[in-house]
């Protein structure tokens, strides 16, 4: 089938695959097998195909429903965190010429290949403790404050608390487009989501198909996040989380993650499934960030979440459609 205007000829479905952006590249996760495109210093494109550790079969608590959700995001966000990392390891040109610092050189000779994993780890460490500090604490503190000048019942100081969480997330991402590094990441994230959708539209991958299509896409987690965030108002609220203590408080927050995570996937996926009303309501807020999180891609983005996502397509297509 021909590409570029092949209309309502071509077949639409909704597909399981999905992806993330990477540091130059985008990596796509398919039913069997994962890739990782990765655009070189030298303008090269860079392959990584690997196979997917159960494939088909995944284990008994990673489907059933409201709880697959915590498993999921775990695996995604391990596999993500590798694929950045990996990515990142890419776009260091070795120079036998340029001379190490003494500090470089301690380095080197103390470590060798281990300090990417150490400044991952470290990376991550540091992540987890600021997600917690600007997610549960912060916005805890600032409630709390606002009710000793303003007495609040508990649903009233859940919504701030709430909102709260909201504007920092919005704010947060705002404040990283700013940065060179980021909106580039940031165009290769609106690069696989419009490859994917090109893909979902039965339309051949090539570059000019894939940039007449949305970068905004209902499977995407700044859309999970934002649900998370969002459905932890009602949760909070419901299950009346204690306000005697910060600390207290953050702890019951953590306990109660998985469901509200639970929760936000399964929306989540709905949102992928399904296009009605109910599910554009869903998908709205998410989409509307996206116009943060995402940025027009350039030719040779798009070239590179093309190269991923026709490694990972099946050659039973059946086995893609939910």
């Amino acid at each position: 089938m021909s590409s570029k205007n092949c209309g309502e000829s071509c077949e639409q479905f909704k597909s399981k695959i999905g992806g993330q952006a990477v540091i130059e590249g985008v990596m796509m996760r398919g039913i069997d097998r994962a890739a990782m495109a990765c655009r070189l210093p030298d303008g090269e494109i860079d392959m990584e195909i690997w196979p997917i550790k159960g494939g088909k079969n995944v284990p008994w608590y990673r489907k059933i429903p409201f709880v697959r959700g915590v498993f999921n995001f775990i695996v995604s966000m391990i596999d993500g965190y590798k694929c950045i990392s990996r990515s990142a390891e890419k776009q260091i040109i070795d120079d036998d010429d340029e001379e190490l610092t003494r500090f470089e050189k301690w380095l080197d000779e103390k470590l060798g290949d281990k300090i990417m994993p150490i400044i991952s780890g470290i990376s991550i460490v540091i992540g987890v403790a600021l997600a917690v500090v600007l997610f549960m604490m912060v916005p805890s503190w600032i409630s709390k404050g606002i009710n000793y000048f303003i007495p609040l019942n508990g649903f009233a100081r859940n919504v701030i608390e709430g909102l709260l969480k909201i504007a920092i997330f919005i704010g947060y991402t705002a404040l990283t487009a700013l940065m060179k590094d980021i909106r580039r990441t940031y165009e290769y994230h609106g690069a696989e989501h419009k490859t994917i959708t090109c893909y979902e539209h039965g339309e051949e991958l090539t570059v000019e198909n894939v940039k007449k299509h949305s970068r905004f896409h209902p499977r995407c987690g700044t859309s999970f996040i934002f649900l998370v965030l969002f459905i932890s108002i009602f949760v909070n609220t419901v299950l009346h989380l204690p306000w005697s203590s910060v600390f207290i408080r953050m702890l019951c927050k953590i306990a109660v993650l998985p469901l509200i995570m639970g929760i936000a996937y399964e929306l989540i996926r709905l949102a992928g499934k399904y296009d009605n009303a109910v599910t554009r309501i869903i998908s709205a807020p998410g989409l509307a960030i996206q116009r943060i999180t995402t940025r027009e891609p350039d030719g040779e983005e798009i070239e590179c979440a093309i190269a991923a996502l026709k490694a990972v397509i099946p050659e039973n297509k059946e086995d893609d459609r939910w």
